[in-house]
């Protein structure tokens, strides 16, 4: 505690200097106590809304598919929100009135159970007494090995003091879902099983029933929010790690979104975000917007200068002039002959593929070299075919006439063509942009599962855990053991240390 100065003995300047340090820190604290309030007036606002929604009858009516999805998104909007609240409250004085907690059915006792010992790290009372155990607590958690139900039967002793009557007992091990049934372990097969395996959450419900476990898809939605939120940290410290790579790419594809009380989807889109394969730091970070507009990318990259990879698309060039390099994609360029010739077996676009072939020879030839050397077999290699397709093309285009397919392709790559062959000059710069393309392939293999709540938190949440998923795969890990890992560990993971969880930084801390 910090001792108070003696006003007595301070000067008029020190008094003066005082009473301005003082309101400085009112100022402070009422600003700081304004945002908590205008954040938890907003989060309540939201939390009202999704549970009139959740609670209320309907007049409109979505098929059964969608409205079971959506029920899932607006179940996990709203254990997201209230672990928000609970985060901004949490150093309030707790309510004096106990909250009802609502009956649990007792887990199934065929399963075969675990028991786990919590005892103090000495039974020596403080005032040198023995401790004598005169009792325990018991709590049950629901666990999960690929393919196998467990429980986790915990077992925390009571120890007392028979001469000064102190209790002790070893304290509750941290969760992510405090107070919950579910061990990291099943947490995390929940997440990898919605996200990676595009597993809706009322199958996950089903798959539960069939092995006796009555667990509804309400409650799965709860664990699903509640590690969103926890989980959230982590993809924004692996957005801030991919940001310090100089060579990046980025690419985007639609998602549905379905607003509670609307009957309609519409567009939404997933934005995704790589370094290169040939980059040491292996990570793909997703970002989920409302739209396709320019002004997404433009937050996500914030200002960040380098050299980005991407399609034609006109949302990206808002930062071309701003210290961002475009590199073009030739799989794209490519793509317009092969169209080509597939349709008319076009003699012109046949031979730009026999062109782009060497071009795409070369790279396979220089994947596993040094930038540099990658950089040199390309400036002796490449460049002379990619200079002869360009002068071959030019001479092409005088001869097609304007507006058919031909031109169409010609002309793509020939407004391009600084763009598309600048990886010609950096051994660090991949020839297209088909490694994001890959990494964004996950959302649209799930396209029909992914319904979003209008709030966007389902969309982020889904872009966070899919963030650390795919980029735990990337580093050659299992997902489910890594999220069963990191869900163990986050909630005692001190914030100066977060970047320890992070895929490519991620050594286990226990067994698996």
């Amino acid at each position: 505690m910090t001792q108070r100065p003696d006003l007595n003995q301070l000067s008029t300047d020190q008094l003066r200097a005082l009473a301005m340090e003082l309101l400085d820190r009112v100022e402070s604290k009422d600003r700081e106590l304004h945002y908590t309030k205008a954040v938890n007036e907003k989060l309540t606002h939201e939390l009202a809304i999704l549970k009139r929604h959740k609670f209320a009858r309907r007049s409109e009516q979505l098929d059964g598919h969608q409205g079971l999805l959506l029920e899932e998104l607006v179940d996990s909007d709203i254990a997201a929100i209230e672990a928000e609240l609970a985060e901004l409250t949490e150093a309030l004085p707790p309510d004096t009135k106990p909250k009802q907690q609502p009956k649990r059915a007792p887990l199934p006792p065929e399963l075969p159970r675990t028991l786990i010992h919590h005892e103090p790290e000495s039974t020596q009372c403080r005032c040198g007494c023995q401790l004598k155990r005169i009792g325990e607590d018991v709590s049950e958690k629901l666990d999960y090995v690929p393919g196998v139900f467990t429980v986790e039967r915990h077992v925390r002793g009571k120890w007392a003091c028979n001469q000064c009557s102190t209790l002790t007992q070893a304290p509750v091990p941290a969760q992510v879902i405090d107070k919950g049934i579910p061990t990291s372990g099943l947490l995390a097969q929940v997440l990898v099983a919605k996200y990676a395996d595009h597993l809706p959450l009322y199958r996950q419900e089903r798959i539960f029933g069939r092995a006796g476990l009555t667990i509804p898809r309400s409650t799965l939605a709860e664990w699903v929010g509640a590690c969103g939120v926890q989980l959230q940290p982590l993809a924004d410290a692996l957005r801030m790690a991919l940001l310090e790579h100089g060579v990046l790419h980025a690419d985007e594809t639609p998602v549905s979104m379905l607003a509670p009380g609307k009957k309609k989807t519409h567009k939404a889109y997933v934005w995704a975000y790589s370094t290169t394969p040939f980059a040491d730091l292996k990570a793909a970070v997703y970002d989920f917007a409302p739209s396709r507009a320019g002004e997404h990318a433009r937050t996500f990259l914030g200002d960040w200068q380098g050299k980005l990879v991407c399609d034609d698309y006109a949302g990206y060039k808002a930062g071309f002039g701003n210290g961002i390099i475009e590199i073009g994609c030739m799989a794209h360029a490519r793509r317009k002959f092969y169209d080509l010739h597939v349709a008319n077996q076009s003699v012109l676009a046949e031979q730009a593929l026999e062109y782009i072939k060497l071009l795409y020879q070369v790279e396979r030839e220089a994947k596993d070299l040094a930038p540099e050397q990658r950089q040199v077999m390309r400036a002796t290699q490449a460049k002379p075919i990619a200079e002869a397709l360009h002068k071959w093309m030019l001479a092409q285009r005088e001869k097609v006439p304007d507006g058919t397919g031909t031109a169409r392709a010609l002309d793509y790559s020939l407004k391009r063509w600084a763009a598309l062959t600048r990886y010609l000059d950096d051994g660090a710069v991949p020839i297209d942009n088909n490694w994001v393309e890959n990494q964004i392939r996950p959302w649209a293999l799930g396209r029909s599962n992914w319904l979003f709540a209008g709030s966007l938190r389902s969309g982020q949440r889904a872009a966070a855990i899919m963030t650390l998923i795919q980029s735990a795969k990337l580093n050659g890990y299992d997902p489910y053991a890594y999220l069963k890992d990191v869900l163990t560990r986050l909630p005692t993971q001190k914030n100066s240390a977060i970047n320890e969880l992070l895929p490519h930084n991620w050594k286990p801390a226990i067994n698996l």
